[in-house]
């Protein structure tokens, strides 16, 4: 009779398995590292039944065979044993120096995978139709938007691609395109036409409450500047001799951190930009009208801010925010022809706009954007529409 080890059903159990008193087999082996592991499973083949009320898993044999795998490939068994949300804090622990905007992000990345079950999931056991069933469960039951989903599988793809090069898994799941999956519900910022423009402009000016705001809505029109480079601007940074703005930082604010000075969003965003007379006008107007704190406030050594509330804090891009919507509010609220959506950003999309519809040379228009890329000055900023193709091929007809 043979000697060698039998399941209840007479099969020959490998070196290594072992079925117990309850049925169940176990494989125990040693991982790459020396260490004893063990696994489970209420089947030995795949072909095997799950007894009625277990829980279903791969067979021993399946786990075996992908385990064996795992170590001919130096692959670590398990995945390291690391959850999701394990990995995306290890990715975020190796991206030191990042803006603190851009760390608040990571912030609020991680916050959604702890309070979601996928957070919990084993990094080896999610597969490609996992990850993309889940962030289509983040936008159609979550509420996520577009965006909010992107900026999760920003952090998610860099993470997961990491384990791969650690050796950790073998595919990144999360390595396909977000709009082969998901609905782009982003709200395209467009350009207003000019002549929303000046009935913008004209409101403001001419009503008793807004008008004092007139000036820097007008230079944010004028110029492209970002709200952020904008507020961060003091009396330093306009040159009325050379008639130029210097545009070498912006202004934030985080509910913990308080004001703070940061770089330009890019190298491109350092930038010197030339003053026309309107604008100067403008400079002049504000910093006549300027009203300090006694204590001028002073953030990282930068002092002489243009703006300030009534409480006599610095006014920031919140500000602004504000104060668009109210301004706007109110103008819809009179006239029947309503105004589309307007704020800081909208008036940036608005210059770059009518300056190539001005004819501008790209690579100027790209440097007055502060842009790194000219694909963005000319795929993103530029809105065209029939009117404009119709006059310039108008135009071109007459010169040919």
């Amino acid at each position: 009779m043979s000697d060698k080890r039998r399941d209840n059903r007479g099969r020959i159990l490998h070196n290594g398995e072992f079925q117990m008193s309850d049925g169940r087999y176990r494989f125990k082996y040693q991982d790459s590292f020396g260490n004893t592991k063990v696994v489970y499973s209420w089947r030995l083949d795949r072909n095997d039944r799950t007894p009625e009320g277990k829980k279903k898993t791969a067979s021993l044999r399946e786990m075996e065979k992908q385990i064996q795998a795992d170590q001919f490939d130096h692959i670590v068994s398990n995945g390291g044993n690391l959850t999701v949300v394990e990995l995306a804090e290890k990715y975020i622990s190796t991206r030191t120096g990042v803006r603190p905007t851009t760390q608040a992000g990571y912030g609020t990345v991680l916050n959604l995978l702890k309070k979601d079950p996928f957070g919990v999931k084993r990094i080896d056991t999610v597969r490609i139709s996992d990850a993309k069933c889940w962030l289509i469960k983040l936008q159609s039951k979550d509420g996520k938007s577009y965006s909010s989903i992107h900026s999760v599988r920003g952090v998610l793809r860099p993470a997961f691609q990491m384990a791969v090069d650690d050796d950790l898994i073998r595919k990144n799941p999360f390595s396909f395109q977000l709009v082969e999956v998901l609905i782009n519900d982003s709200v395209t910022r467009e350009a207003i036409t000019r002549d929303e423009e000046r009935k913008f402009l004209k409101f403001i000016k001419e009503d008793p409450h807004f008008c004092r705001y007139y000036e820097g809505i007008y230079i944010l029109f004028k110029t492209g500047l970002r709200i952020s480079e904008f507020c961060g601007l003091t009396l330093n940074d306009i040159d009325f001799k050379n008639h130029n703005i210097n545009v070498d930082h912006q202004l934030q604010k985080r509910a913990k951190t308080g004001y703070y000075i940061e770089a330009t969003k890019t190298s491109s965003g350092t930038r010197v930009l030339p003053m026309t007379p309107d604008v100067e006008a403008c400079f002049r107007t504000i910093i006549s009208n300027r009203k300090p704190p006694k204590v001028e406030p002073c953030v990282e050594g930068y002092t002489g801010f243009l703006y300030f509330d009534k409480d006599g804090s610095i006014m920031y891009s919140l500000h602004w925010e504000h104060y668009f919507k109210h301004i706007l509010d109110k103008y819809n609220g009179i006239y029947r022809v309503q105004l589309p959506k307007i704020t800081p950003h909208v008036c940036r999309h608005t210059y770059c706009s009518n300056m190539a519809k001005s004819g501008m040379n790209p690579k100027t228009l790209q440097y007055l954007m502060g842009h790194s890329d000219i694909s963005v000055t000319l795929n993103t900023y530029t809105h065209v529409n029939y009117e404009d193709a119709r006059e310039e091929v108008s135009r071109i007809s007459e010169v040919i």
